[in-house]
């Protein structure tokens, strides 16, 4: 099952279970029906503060490719050198 697939499969559950709430099909008391309409947008906020952490943490715990660094450096100087010899120059 592909991600996306794995998505809608939430997301179509978690809208059936709304609009069952919505429509009164489980018999919710009154106070309980109103909290379930302004569900969807509870549910935009905590999505967007779920992606916030996970971004911030991914951000924090980010690996450093030292051996790629130096790669590119050597690759960097080689390019120079080439279009020195090319005439190009660099300040």
């Amino acid at each position: 099952m592909t991600k996306l697939k794995q998505w809608l499969l939430g997301l179509s559950l978690l809208v059936s279970i709304w609009a069952s709430m919505v429509t009164n099909l489980f018999h919710l008391p009154r106070a309980f029906r109103q909290i379930v309409w302004a569900l969807p947008v509870y549910m935009i906020i905590v999505f967007g503060c779920i992606s916030l952490a996970i971004i911030g943490f991914r951000v924090a715990t980010f690996n450093d490719c030292e051996d790629a660094a130096d790669e590119l450096k050597q690759q960097i100087e080689e390019a120079k050198t080439d279009l020195k010899r090319k005439g190009m120059k660099f300040s």
